[in-house]
């Protein structure tokens, strides 16, 4: 049986967690429940998709949140979507990025120190094969992180390095119910495909993990080994780095000079290196977030 001693150490304090109802949430808010040095807000969006189902999801998660005497907002789509901008085309991006918008407004109203949410070994898996799919690279592969900052807010997943099966198996075993998204089992969306496929094919699941071990090791190497370039910097300084060396630094100085990190695509990143080596190309560029640069005489810096 799962004990709280099997997931990854989540510091003493007050966090958000994300409970959709399912088993994986409610197996992660019962077994951190047990933490007394944790102090939990529960949090839950009712995306409004499924009807009375969905409205029968939001009213078991607070339920469950009073029967264990915890503090819960439940938000519905319509109150946070109309007040954000840019949202994505892609429906589940949407819905990740109106997710993420809540739980940084409840940890900012309650003052938390971040979110906790219940991706597991599984969705791990799920993850870096779709990344594969899509022809990401080893920045890609080495799949979800267990601590991440996003928009400056610490989102912890400690359950990375336990199995589903694990999971449903816990709550079978202490009686606890759950809510399951029938969405889940829908052949619309590739996750769900995926996710028989791996069922179906459980020896895998280490090779995957492994391989986004490996990717994760190559990427903390990396940023290890990045130039620091200073806020003017010779051209030269990345023409003599490796490609994925050069990436990285172009990376983390791009970042300081203010281009929002969701927008650090390997193009964006390549178009400076490019600017950098060859003089042929434009010496004044626009870079995401209306971020100037310019090259003068051999040196690169922010315009």
């Amino acid at each position: 049986m799962i004990r709280t001693a099997d997931i990854e150490k989540i510091p003493h304090g007050r966090w958000a967690i994300g409970v959709s109802g399912g088993a994986d949430s409610v197996a992660l808010l019962l077994l951190l429940h047990e933490r007394p040095e944790i102090s939990l807000h529960v949090v839950h969006l009712d995306h409004q998709t499924r009807g009375e189902e969905s409205t029968a999801d939001a009213e078991f998660v607070r339920e469950l949140a009073g029967k264990l005497k915890l503090p819960a907002t439940i938000a519905r789509r319509d109150q946070i979507e109309p007040e954000m901008n840019a949202l994505p085309k892609n429906r589940s991006a949407r819905f990740r990025a109106i997710r993420l918008e809540l739980f940084r407004r409840v940890v900012e109203r309650e003052k938390l120190d971040g979110v906790v949410l219940a991706h597991h070994a599984d969705d791990q898996a799920e993850t870096i094969v779709l990344r594969l799919l899509r022809g990401s690279g080893p920045t890609g592969l080495g799949g979800m992180k267990p601590r991440q900052q996003i928009g400056g807010m610490c989102i912890m997943r400690p359950l990375l390095s336990v199995r589903r099966q694990q999971l449903r198996e816990y709550l079978v075993q202490i009686g606890q119910t759950c809510r399951e998204d029938a969405s889940n089992q829908s052949d619309r969306y590739a996750r769900n495909r995926l996710r028989r496929f791996l069922e179906s094919r459980p020896d895998l699941h280490e090779p995957i993990i492994s391989m986004g071990r490996a990717c994760a090791e190559y990427l903390r190497w990396i940023r290890q080994a990045a130039a620091r370039l200073d806020e003017n910097f010779p051209a030269i300084a990345l023409e003599r780095l490796p490609r994925m060396v050069g990436r990285e630094s172009a990376r983390q100085w791009l970042k300081r000079q203010g281009v929002p990190a969701g927008e650090l695509s390997a193009d964006v990143l390549d178009r400076l290196r490019r600017m950098s080596i060859d003089a042929a190309t434009p010496a004044h560029q626009a870079f995401p977030g209306n971020i100037k640069i310019h090259r003068r005489r051999g040196w690169i810096s922010r315009a």
